[in-house]
């Protein structure tokens, strides 16, 4: 069962881990903890990175690289990681500069916006820089590796 389930659990696991080195890793660099990295999205490592980088990985393995369904995962892979890295992110940054014009304009007018949709609290960092994407996709080929060679 665990064998043949291999891809899915190789995947489910790097993701898992992603997410917990999240705010170990940033305790790292700040000194300080941060512990609601462990349910956000963004940061390094990517953890959509890594994984659909294990599910692909894990399934050529197992399959063949030359089978359908690799094509399959590896299409899934390279879609959610140009996501990540690119359409994701550069929303993020738009929320960002949208905010700040928001609140740049309140400032030189002088005035308060009414609309409740301006104290809305919006997420920033929804993507990834591709030095996090790429940690995604290296953790994820490593949980993979490890899931094949011990499994």
């Amino acid at each position: 069962m665990i064998r043949s389930m291999y891809p899915f659990w190789s995947a489910l696991i790097s993701a898992i881990l992603a997410q917990i080195l999240k705010p170990i890793l940033y305790y790292v660099v700040k000194r300080q903890w941060k512990w609601k990295l462990l349910k956000d999205s963004g940061g390094f490592p990517s953890s959509h990175s890594a994984l659909v980088s294990a599910l692909a990985l894990s399934v050529g393995l197992q399959e063949a690289f030359k089978s359908t369904i690799f094509a399959v995962a590896l299409s899934l892979a390279v879609i959610v990681v140009y996501d990540a890295a690119n359409v994701r992110y550069y929303t993020g940054q738009n929320i960002r500069m949208t905010k700040q014009l928001a609140q740049d304009v309140q400032e030189q007018l002088n005035v308060d916006f009414e609309d409740p949709i301006y104290d809305a609290k919006i997420k920033e960092v929804l993507g990834h820089r591709w030095f996090e994407v790429i940690g995604g996709i290296v953790l994820g080929c490593v949980i993979a590796l490890i899931f094949h060679y011990i499994g």
